[in-house]
């Protein structure tokens, strides 16, 4: 028997790259297009209230206005699956993209589909700097990942699994020990790191991200919130937010900044939430969720290396 292949691409650039390179086809790709990262999450993906969910984060948080169609489209590919032998996931190396990798194997599951699942993953390439996302390799660097694709163990689909269900839940301390945990997920350890440093420092009432932006304002010309998008998105390491994550946050912190005659400038509030000065948690009122839990319900806490409820917003 042949081996029929589904790629799930992590975006329409990959999967319009693979077409163009005859490793994929219309007929068996699916395009994941989710930013999970970001958000409100529930566990059955498929469940109405997980839709509900992201509907109305999409409105208030993109203002973007989706149908359940919309949302739904390409998943229901998903549904007569019969012609295919095997599963080839394609996601990258940063946190964007291992949420969304988690939610797919984990949305596998509850349809009930247990074919072999393959990982093509991107990240650093020997003898060059920085770290690639799939879109950026050369054909034949690409297409060399897809020919060493990762087949996953049982033991890396149950850890997918147990960290989306962790994801969805109140509980994110949980997410500490899988840090350390082997397996064919080479960057997974990273992005748990990245995810945890997300919620405010308990010095300074920002997340590592916010931290590392308003660094980039102190250290360099920057003219305009614009321009600060563009930097951020050379420099934010295992994030992979994209523009419209990126400008959201740069709004937030736009209690720290000086707009003014072409240039961008850190204002005493940015000096003192670098030097750790004093704690803006409150002032910011970051309501963002990360899955199940809000970004104002926890601090982290470098010395202890884990989240702590904040007293104010714990229930």
């Amino acid at each position: 028997m042949s081996t029929q292949t589904l790629h799930i691409t992590n975006g329409t650039s990959l999967t319009n790259y693979l077409y163009q390179l005859d490793i994929a086809t219309k007929s068996n790709t699916v395009t994941w297009q989710e930013t999970l990262c970001v958000g409100p999450t529930v566990e059955d993906i498929s469940s109405k209230a997980f839709f509900e969910a992201r509907k109305a984060f999409f409105e208030s948080f993109y203002n973007i206005s989706l149908s359940r169609k919309e949302m739904t489209s390409e998943l229901k590919k998903l549904d007569d699956i019969s012609g295919f032998t095997e599963i080839v996931l394609w996601f990258e190396y940063d946190l964007f993209c291992h949420i969304n990798m988690v939610a797919v194997i984990s949305l596998l599951e509850q349809k009930g589909i247990y074919l072999p699942i393959y990982l093509v993953c991107s990240g650093r390439i020997e003898g060059e700097k920085g770290l690639k996302g799939l879109s950026e390799l050369k054909p034949d660097q690409l297409k060399s990942h897809f020919e060493n694709k990762v087949k996953l163990s049982v033991d890396d689909i149950a850890l997918a699994k147990g960290i989306w269900r962790i994801y969805c839940g109140k509980d994110h301390n949980l997410l500490l020990p899988l840090i350390l945990r082997t397996s064919s997920f080479k960057y997974m350890s990273n992005c748990l790191k990245a995810h945890i440093k997300r919620f405010p420092d308990l010095r300074s009432g920002i997340s590592t991200l916010e931290y590392n932006i308003l660094k980039l304002v102190k250290e360099n010309q920057i003219t305009s919130k614009h321009h600060l998008v563009g930097y951020t998105l050379h420099y934010q390491g295992y994030y992979g937010y994209g523009d419209l994550q990126l400008e959201r946050v740069i709004d937030l912190l736009s209690i720290f900044f000086t707009e003014e005659k072409g240039s961008l400038k850190l204002n005493r509030k940015g000096h003192l939430a670098l030097e750790h000065q004093h704690n803006y948690q409150k002032e910011l009122n970051n309501t963002i969720y990360f899955g199940g839990v809000s970004s104002l319900n926890y601090t982290f806490d470098k010395q202890q290396n884990k989240l702590i409820k904040t007293v104010v917003h714990a229930n």
